[in-house]
């Protein structure tokens, strides 16, 4: 049985894979039912539930549709035995975008608990820097 930090590296991959597939469900699973996700775009307030966060990405998919890459360049994660964080910087742009400014990061952060002996993601932060 793998440790729950590589447990945790293997469900953010996976779930980054998807992301760049555009496979809702693979994206909405290991998700909590009460998730909160701060994202790039409104609302500024932050998006609860599951529900929401699942409304939130059919647009961002269509965006990606464009040719945007969503690659996950750096990942660490530290892991207690019910709690864990971790964070990541990912190549997230159209190759327009990228040409144009070849060092944007997008950072993510990431909080996850452990529920019924399963790991689960209870919150996201995505964000760009602002120069």
């Amino acid at each position: 049985m793998p440790d729950d930090a590589a447990q945790i590296r293997t469900l953010i991959t996976n779930w980054a894979d998807a992301v760049h597939r555009g496979d809702l469900g693979g994206v909405l699973a290991d998700h909590a039912e009460d998730i909160v996700m701060y994202d790039v775009p409104p609302p500024h307030h932050g998006i609860h539930g599951l529900a929401a966060y699942s409304a939130a990405w059919p647009p961002f998919f269509a965006w990606q549709a464009q040719g945007a890459c969503f690659d996950i360049e750096s990942l660490d994660v530290t892991a207690g035995s019910e709690v864990a964080y971790a964070h990541a910087l990912l190549r997230c742009a159209t190759p327009e975008e990228l040409a144009e400014h070849p060092g944007l990061r997008l950072r993510l952060t990431f909080g996850l608990r452990k529920q019924d002996g399963r790991w689960l993601v209870a919150h996201e932060h995505h964000s760009f820097p602002h120069d």
